[in-house]
């Protein structure tokens, strides 16, 4: 008799259990659906707010959103709906501490184009093993041995612009590409240079584009080009397998025997790279050199500490040639390099998609939309960087606090090609401060506006090798 009733005692107890359990499920899901969107437009079916994004400066745009509803508002850009986030912690929240639930991601034209297996749309072990392959070709260790490389190219590059008109922008891109396609494929880049590039630079016009993979349009164009781009890279990697040397650069790394990745999965991660690196840093060069020639007294002083470099090892009988040490030997550039991060904040957000329904203050960020948090905004905070619209490399003497500068993003996602990227500015920065002369000419003040912010017109440059003089000390030149 007691077993029968602690019987039925157990088995209601249990069915009690149960019911409770749904019960919260129940109300914790209801309370999930009931939780507001956030604040702010999504703008016209399809094409959302994408044209008022990429038709006015950015600082505007974002600014304008942020003082009417706040550090977290929705829209609808490239064919996504999106929330946006423009606070230290959010951006924390997001990349660092939750990442787990925001996926990489990009809109629908640029995965398609890169390819699905890059390494910006993936989590957990791939990866981790995609970065670890990327890191080991771009780490200290690695690039040190192609610092004299870099340079080659960087001097090649400025000795055909000199006494010329040139687009800024469009000969940053040149330089960067070589030296990406340096760093990916080693020495055998130049075997293959002029396909790569031809195909690349008609599949990057696409990259921004609706896709719609019509017959004429520029999605179905590049959607070929990147076809093509993929059999040259096969033919590269048949090539090297049939040689079989070892190879330290990006492509040699991708190949080794332990990693056994596709030769799709190659191609793709190849192709996220040169996509990476290319826009990004032409676009800070760029901004360099129009905020070098309007702060005179800040371009004097990269260039005696430049200057300094190369009188340290004519003392020493040194090569003249770069090495990484040398590099390591310009903080004064090196805080040039970063207040042109922030100020420009060329990569004014990134991408990542919910991989559930996600709670954050209050509000509901639904699964599958897209999560941008905004470095820019984060970058020109007056409560975070007094007086944000100023150049002022001095700000960086001092280090800014944890999630208030990310130029190259943060967490786990951060762009694992910072080194190389500084190291390629650094270099070209020595030999254009030390031997040559630039000026801006036509309209300087004027921004053009895309999926990078720029100088008006690619910032028009004349540059000319300098006379050799006695350079001025920074105090001569300050009175």
């Amino acid at each position: 008799m007691e077993f029968t009733s602690m019987f039925k005692f157990c088995g209601f107890a249990s069915i009690f259990f149960v019911f409770l359990i749904h019960s919260l499920v129940r109300f914790f899901n209801s309370s999930r659906r009931k939780l507001p969107l956030p604040p702010g437009s999504l703008g016209w079916p399809y094409v959302g707010e994408t044209f008022q994004l990429y038709s006015q400066n950015p600082n505007v745009y974002f600014a304008s959103k942020q003082k009417r509803y706040g550090s977290i508002f929705k829209t609808h850009i490239l064919g996504c709906p999106c929330v946006m986030i423009s606070s230290p912690e959010a951006a924390k929240f997001v990349l660092v501490t939750r990442a787990h639930l925001f996926k990489p991601t990009y809109p629908a034209s640029k995965e398609r184009m890169l390819g699905k297996q890059a390494i910006f749309f993936h989590q957990g072990d791939y990866h981790a093993k995609l970065r670890k392959l990327v890191l080991r070709a771009f780490m200290p260790e690695a690039l040190r041995n192609i610092v004299s490389d870099i340079e080659f190219i960087a001097k090649d590059s400025i000795k055909s612009w000199e006494d010329q008109l040139i687009n800024t922008f469009q000969e940053m891109k040149t330089f960067v590409f070589n030296v990406a396609l340096l760093a990916i494929f080693g020495k055998d880049e130049i075997l293959y240079r002029d396909d790569l590039k031809r195909c690349y630079y008609i599949l990057e016009k696409g990259y921004n584009s609706m896709p719609i993979n019509l017959p004429g349009t520029l999605f179905h164009k590049s959607m070929k080009a990147r076809k093509e781009l993929a059999q040259i890279l096969a033919k590269i990697l048949s090539t090297r397998r049939q040689m079989k040397h070892d190879h330290n650069d990006l492509l040699g790394s991708f190949m080794g025997d332990k990693e056994s990745l596709t030769d799709e999965q190659i191609a793709d991660n190849i192709i996220g790279v040169i996509f990476a690196a290319r826009d990004t840093t032409a676009s800070v060069l760029t901004w360099i050199l129009k905020y070098l020639s309007e702060n005179p007294r800040v371009l004097q002083a990269v260039t005696e500490e430049q200057e300094a470099i190369i009188r340290s090892k004519e003392e020493c009988s040194d090569e003249r040639v770069l090495t990484w040490a040398d590099t390591k030997k310009m903080p004064i550039t090196s805080r040039v390099i970063q207040e042109t991060l922030r100020i420009a904040s060329v990569l004014s957000f990134t991408f990542r998609e919910a991989v559930d329904d996600v709670e954050y203050e209050g509000y509901l960020i639904p699964k599958g939309w897209k999560v941008l948090p905004l470095f820019r905004n984060i970058h020109h905070s007056p409560d975070i960087f007094p007086e944000p619209e100023k150049f002022d490399p001095s700000r960086f003497e001092v280090a800014p606090k944890p999630n208030t500068f990310m130029p190259f993003g943060n967490g786990i996602h951060s762009c694992p090609g910072n080194e190389l990227a500084k190291l390629e500015i650094s270099v070209l920065l020595h030999h254009l401060t030390t031997k040559y002369r630039w000026s801006v000419v036509g309209a300087e003040n004027g921004i053009q506006y895309g999926p990078f912010a720029l100088p008006q017109n690619g910032l028009p440059i004349r540059l000319s090798p300098k006379k050799v003089t006695t350079p001025k000390s920074l105090s001569q030149v300050q009175e």
